[in-house]
């Protein structure tokens, strides 16, 4: 089980700012997660149209995508930040 975090639009799209999983065993990677979670349903599907626009941290440590996010305890998807 693992605890998914969703920040602002991501959140907004998919309903909820956070939820509890089981991650099938071949969700291995940071872009495996992003896929599954788009079979989830419509809302995934637009929340995360657009894999390579979404951030991704495990255990509040930034990845990219192919990261491995095995024995994770916490990931949360964001879209990119914007600074000044």
């Amino acid at each position: 089980m693992v605890k998914l975090v969703y920040f602002a639009w991501v959140r907004e799209r998919i309903g909820k700012g956070e939820e509890e999983l089981d991650l099938p065993e071949d969700v291995k990677t940071a872009g495996d997660l992003i896929e599954h979670l788009r079979g989830l349903g419509e809302d995934y599907e637009n929340a995360l149209r657009v894999p390579t626009a979404i951030r991704v941290a495990v255990n509040q440590e930034h990845v990219q995508h192919d990261e491995l996010i095995t024995g994770a305890r916490e990931i949360a998807l964001f879209p990119p930040m914007t600074g000044g």
